[in-house]
């Protein structure tokens, strides 16, 4: 009984610190909910009679087809570089990833200012009398641009399932008399049904997200409505009552995944050193030219219209300004990576330590659902927890500082984080820790000498990826910002939205290069191939 009361006694301030931060991570989805307790009938009213079905079958259509378009692209390249021999294969493995970095608002206003009215591609048009073609029409603008930049996710978990599928499997397929297709069809894209689930629902969460692209396709979404309700109606709670079904659409996307994934795991138990398929002269080429019109369009022919953009403005447009923006997002970026750093490497380290009861467990995994959270729908939720904290203390503290955009960005963005530190725990060995006790080093010892040098690739790792995630995002800053606080983002936003498209190059130019050295450091630590 001694033993348990001091176990319970050491147990306390660790529960106290995971319910601390349970609460502060569940705040802005609390006050969501509680929003409901006063509803605003002439808004909803207005919204059920005019746009609300449209809001909700716009935001299916765009699911829709990113879900489909994301499957077709991140599948059939993933498929290319990992089972078909065809030349530049193992570069392109490589640059396929590198559309983490185009964020997606930025193609947009490259695609809107090539193919609107005056663009490169409407003059082009007009000289071979075609129609004029509006490509802000309907869905399949922002469809196919948000597909572009969100493929990574799908093509990145079926590389890697493709990859570590058995030889043995796919020869005996091939004995049996099927080809390449047949074996994709019968064998491969069964097995790696979880990881693509899991990669198209990841690409799902973040069109949910999505603010900027929808915003320059003038593409009614439910994102938007909320903004606007927000922004023209002056209602921060029927704002937060339209949050709550994009959240409910978020949370459904998220636990789809999961039961499709069940208790599968992802073992690595072989891995494809050369591709089993190699096709005639004429597959070869084709597969070549599928994947360089893809990166030429996601990627290469975007960043050399933002370069022409740049040049023609840089010096008017460039001013002492610019060094306050990189700094902003700079500055925003490493706090938040140092913040989400610090508390999923103690979560990590509690979990690792496997003496916490189940309960204190199931608010480690609650703790880690913010991903699922567009960042509107958490911007709103915090907007709403920071007013009735400056009414219950009688403040103004809270509303107009960092805290509430520092708290969006951990909330977003803590699983980021959690994953490669996670990976990184797990390759250490129970032993290693016992042998070091054994020697007598103590706690001190143990974390600078054993447990820092293991998890240093994992540490960088999510720092890096937490840092891209955090200098990207939009909704969340474009609405939680202090006065004052603009960053490359919002510099970005503002200027396409007004279609100054090449006075907004120079700042994008500016991101995408963050985004590319950061991949490039994921490449050096051995994350990205």
């Amino acid at each position: 009984m001694n033993r348990q009361f001091i176990h319970l006694l050491k147990l306390a301030p660790v529960s106290l610190f995971l319910v601390t931060l349970v609460f502060l991570l569940l705040l802005p989805t609390l006050n969501l909910l509680f929003s409901w307790n006063s509803v605003d009938t002439d808004i909803w009213q207005h919204f059920v009679k005019t746009i609300l079905s449209e809001l909700v079958i716009n935001t299916t259509l765009l699911l829709l087809g990113v879900g489909i378009g994301t499957f077709l692209l991140g599948v059939s390249l993933a498929w290319l570089v990992v089972m078909i021999e065809f030349p530049g294969r193992k570069l392109f493995s490589w640059l396929l990833l590198l559309p983490f970095a185009m964020p997606a608002y930025v193609l947009a206003f490259v695609v809107l200012g090539a193919f609107d009215y005056g663009g490169a591609f409407q003059q082009f048009t007009q000289v071979l009398g075609l129609p004029y073609m509006d490509i802000r029409e309907g869905v399949l603008g922002p469809a196919l641009i948000l597909t572009l930049v969100f493929y990574p996710y799908v093509y990145l978990l079926a590389r890697t399932a493709f990859a570590n599928q058995s030889i043995t499997m796919i020869e005996s397929a091939r004995s049996l008399g099927y080809s390449s297709w047949g074996v994709f069809w019968k064998v491969s894209l069964p097995l790696a049904r979880p990881a693509i689930v899991a990669g198209i629902s990841l690409a799902l969460m973040e069109t949910l997200a999505d603010f900027g692209t929808v915003a320059l396709f003038n593409y009614n979404t439910l994102t938007l409505a909320i903004y606007s309700a927000w922004e023209d109606f002056r209602s921060l709670a029927t704002a937060a009552q339209l949050a709550t079904i994009l959240m409910l659409i978020a949370l459904l996307t998220f636990s789809v995944e999961k039961l499709s994934r069940g208790r599968r795991g992802y073992v690595q138990t072989s891995r494809l050193d050369t591709p089993p398929f190699n096709p005639s002269k004429r597959y070869k080429i084709l597969a070549f030219g599928f994947v360089l019109l893809v990166l030429l369009a996601v990627l290469l022919l975007p960043t050399m219209q933002l370069s022409v953009w740049a040049y023609s403005v840089i010096t008017e447009e460039w001013d002492e300004r610019y060094w306050q923006w990189f700094g902003n997002t700079l500055l925003l970026s490493v706090i938040a990576v140092l913040i989400t750093i610090v508390v999923a490497l103690l979560l990590n380290s509690l979990e690792f330590s496997r003496r916490l009861p189940k309960p204190l467990m199931s608010l480690m995994g609650v703790a880690r659902m913010g991903y699922a959270l567009p960042g509107v729908v958490l911007a709103m939720g915090i907007l709403g927890a920071m007013a009735w904290l400056n009414q219950w203390l009688s403040t103004q503290w809270f509303i107009g500082g960092l805290f509430g955009l520092l708290l969006a960005y951990s909330v977003r963005f803590l699983a980021v984080a959690y994953g490669p530190i996670q990976s990184r725990f797990q390759t250490i060995k129970p032993s290693i820790i016992e042998a070091a006790r054994g020697l007598g080093a103590g706690p001190k010892r143990l974390v600078w000498e054993i447990y820092l040098p293991l998890l240093k690739a994992g540490l960088m790792t999510a720092a890096v990826l937490v840092f891209l995630d955090v200098s990207k995002e939009l909704p969340a800053t474009y609405i939680l910002r202090p006065f004052g606080w603009d960053t490359l983002a919002i510099r970005i936003f503002e200027l396409s939205a007004e279609a100054l498209y090449e006075r907004a190059a120079v700042p994008s130019l500016l991101l995408l290069f963050m985004g590319v050295v950061g991949l490039l450091i994921l490449r050096r630590l051995n994350l990205f191939k």
